[in-house]
């Protein structure tokens, strides 16, 4: 297990705040690289996939674009593209209310949700084979206290 000072190459101390957003940022870069690498054989992104996840969620009702965004893991997700991506894939589908030009509805596709039926295993997967080096006492602790740095 290398400390981070050693993955940095640094020699000085630092300060334990600096210490502490800077092992959070490092292991969340560590995390989504995982999550890309896997993703990659199926030709979708993170951001793709938890749009996917958020449109399986509604039970077959439609959505749109605000609740999609609203529910996003990550924030700086341009929803408007991301959505076009999966439309392209045949993956979500996008309808315009006839009554209301505004108003858009977006529905996951038979494909899509066939589509997450084989990649959710391989992301549990990989998310467990991430979390296996804690115990789930630890787990909970690190939850907490992440929750606890965003609040």
């Amino acid at each position: 297990m290398k400390e981070l000072e050693d993955i940095l190459k640094t020699k000085s101390e630092m300060p334990l705040a600096k210490k502490t957003v800077l092992n959070i940022s490092y292991t969340s870069t560590t995390i989504k690289d995982s999550m890309l690498h896997v993703l990659k054989p199926f030709d979708i992104s993170i951001e793709q996939f938890n749009v996917l996840r958020i449109l399986r969620g509604q039970h077959g009702k439609p959505t749109n674009l605000q609740d999609i965004q609203d529910r996003m893991v990550s924030k700086m997700s341009n929803t408007t593209r991301l959505v076009d991506k999966l439309i392209l894939k045949g993956f979500v589908e996008r309808f315009i209310c006839e009554k209301n030009r505004r108003k858009v509805d977006i529905f996951i596709t038979e494909k899509g949700l066939k589509a997450l039926l084989e990649i959710d295993p391989v992301i549990e997967k990989t998310e467990a084979h991430i979390a296996s080096p804690l115990t789930q006492e630890e787990l909970q602790t690190l939850n907490h206290l992440l929750t606890k740095l965003r609040d």
